[in-house]
C-alpha cells in the first residue's frame, strides 16, 4: 500500500539527494591531484576517513530515530543530551560555518564558470556579482519552501554525479597498474602518508548530517532520515574511492600533481579533448547544487535556535510557505558582504582563512552530537542489550571528530575556539531576555 504524501514535505530520494549533494561539492574534482603527491597509498587514507564517516552517519541515524521532528539536527541533538549552552555553541558555530562556506562555494562556482565565460577570470567585479547573483537566485528558490529547494537539489545531484559515475565505470578499463608503483611516493612513512591523506579526505564528508537539519519538512523523519543518511553516505564513499582509483590509475602521479582539472584530463583520455568541457559543466552543476543545499540549511539552524529563544526572534519568522525567510535572507546578506570583501586584494587572505576556519566550526557539532548520544544512551538503562554497541558508535564518532580537529592544524583550532567564544556575549544577551520574560513564544 502506497503511503500518502504529506503536502510540502520531501521524501526519501530528495532527502538522500540533499545528503549527497551537500557532500559532493567542488573539492572532489581537485582531490586526486592533491593526493597524487602521496601515490596509491592515498586510497588507504580514503578508506580510513570513510570508516569515520560511516560511524558519524550511524551516529546521526540513531539520533534521528530517538529525537524525532526536531528541526536543527546537531543543534537539537545537543540540546536534548547536553543542555542549552552547548546547543547554542553548536548553533552559533554551525551557522557561522554555513554562510562562510556558501561564500566559498559561490566563488568556486564562478571559477568553473569562467571556462565558458573568460571575462569572469579577468574581471573581478563581474566575477563577484555573478557569484552574488547565484546566491540570491538560490535564496529565492529556498524561500519558496523546502519542497521546491529539494526539487532543485534532486536534479542537480543527478546531473553532477553523471560525469563522476561515467569516469568511475569507464575509467576503470583504462587503469594502468604501473601508475600505482611505487605505492608511496611521498617522503613520509607509510603510516604518516595514510594519516595525512585521511586528514585531507575527511573534509570531503562534511555535510553527511544534512538530512537531520530540516527534519520538520521530511515525511516520516524517524524512518526517512536514517535511511537517507546511510544511503547517501555509503553511495558517496563508493563514488569517491572508485573515482580516485580510476583517475590515479589513468594519469601518472607526476602529471596528476600538475593537473588543475584531473577529472577533465581523465575524460580527455577516454573520449578526447572535447570531453573536458563536459566535465567542467559537471563541476559547475556540482557547485551550484552544493550551494543550493547549504543555503537550505543556513535558514534552518538559526530558525531552530530562535524557536528555543537562543537566537533573536527575527530568525524564527516564516513566510506562508513555512520557509524561515529571515534566516535565509540575513545569511545571504552576510555571504554578499564576504564576497564583496573579496574585491579587495588586501582582504583576500582573510577571506580564504575564514573559509578554512569553517571546517572546525562544523566539527564542533559532530563532537557535541557524539557526546550527547553517549549521555542519552547512559540515561536510558546502560545495561540494555544494545547499549554497548550504541556507546561504541558514540565513542568512535567522537574519536574520529577529535582526530579531524587535530588534523586541521594548531592555528585553525586556535581561531576556531576564538570564533566560538565570540558567540558567548550573544548567548548572555538572549539568556537575559529569556529570564526577564520566561513565557515561551508561540
Amino acid at each position: 500500500m502506497t503511503e500518502p504524501k504529506a503536502p510540502g514535505k520531501i521524501g526519501l530520494w530528495t532527502t538522500t539527494a540533499l545528503v549527497v549533494g551537500n557532500m559532493v561539492g567542488s573539492g572532489v574534482f581537485l582531490l586526486p591531484a592533491t593526493l597524487a603527491a602521496y601515490g596509491g597509498i592515498s586510497i588507504l587514507g580514503w578508506v580510513g576517513s570513510s570508516v569515520g564517516a560511516i560511524f558519524l552517519a550511524l551516529l546521526f541515524s540513531h539520533l534521528s530515530k530517538i529525537i524525532t521532528n526536531s528541526v536543527g539536527g546537531p543543534y537539537a541533538f545537543t540540546r536534548v543530551g547536553l543542555g542549552d549552552f552547548p546547543a547554542y555553541l553548536v548553533a552559533w558555530g554551525y551557522w557561522f560555518s554555513i554562510w562562510c562556506t556558501n561564500a566559498a562555494i559561490a566563488v568556486t562556482f564562478v571559477s568553473y564558470l569562467s571556462v565558458f565565460f573568460p571575462i569572469l577570470a579577468t574581471n573581478k567585479i563581474a566575477a563577484v556579482l555573478t557569484g552574488i547573483a547565484a546566491v540570491w537566485l538560490l535564496t529565492w528558490v529556498n524561500v519558496q519552501g523546502v519542497k521546491e529547494a529539494g526539487k532543485v537539489q534532486l536534479v542537480t545531484t543527478i546531473l553532477k554525479l553523471t560525469p563522476l559515475l561515467l569516469i568511475c565505470i569507464v575509467g576503470l578499463f583504462y587503469v594502468d597498474l604501473d601508475n600505482f608503483i611505487p605505492f608511496n611516493v611521498s617522503e613520509q612513512s607509510d603510516f604518516g602518508a595514510v594519516a595525512s591523506t585521511a586528514t585531507l579526505t575527511l573534509f570531503a564528508y562534511l555535510g553527511l548530517e544534512s538530512a537531520t537539519i530540516p527534519s520538520g519538512d521530511i515525511r516520516e523523519p524517524e524512518k526517512t532520515i536514517p535511511r537517507a543518511t546511510m544511503i547517501g553516505t555509503s553511495f558517496t564513499i563508493a563514488v569517491y574511492i572508485i573515482a580516485t582509483v580510476a583517475v590515479m590509475g589513468m594519469i601518472p602521479a607526476v602529471d596528476l600533481q600538475k593537473s588543475n582539472a584531473p577529472f577533465s584530463d581523465a575524460a580527455a583520455i577516454i573520449w578526447g579533448d572535447s570531453a573536458r568541457y563536459w566535465v567542467a559543466i559537471g563541476a559547475i552543476i556540482s557547485t551550484f547544487g552544493a550551494l543550493n543545499g547549504w543555503i537550505l540549511l543556513q535558514g534552518q539552524i538559526p530558525y531552530a535556535a530562535a524557536k528555543d529563544r537562543m537566537f533573536p526572534e527575527i530568525f524564527g519568522r516564516e513566510n506562508k510557505k513555512k520557509s524561515p525567510v529571515m534566516g535565509l535572507v540575513i545569511s545571504s546578506i552576510l555571504i554578499t558582504i564576504l564576497m564583496l570583501m573579496n574585491l579587495s586584494k588586501g582582504l583576500t587572505e582573510m577571506f580564504t582563512f575564514m573559509i578554512l576556519l569553517t571546517t572546525i566550526m562544523v566539527l564542533v557539532p559532530y563532537l557535541f552530537s557524539a557526546a550527547s548520544y553517549g549521555v542519552i544512551v547512559l540515561q536510558n538503562r546502560f545495561w540494555k542489550r544494545d547499549s554497548i554497541s550504541k556507546l561504541v558508535i558514540a565513542a568512535m564518532a567522537f574519536i574520529y571528530s577529535v582526530w579531524a580537529v587535530v588534523g586541521s592544524g594548531q592555528e585553525i583550532v586556535y581561531w576556531g575556539f576564538v570564533a566560538l567564544l565570540c558567540g558567548v556575549p550573544f548567548y548572555v544577551w538572549m539568556r537575559r531576555k529569556r529570564d526577564d520574560d520566561p513565557t515561551p513564544k508561540s
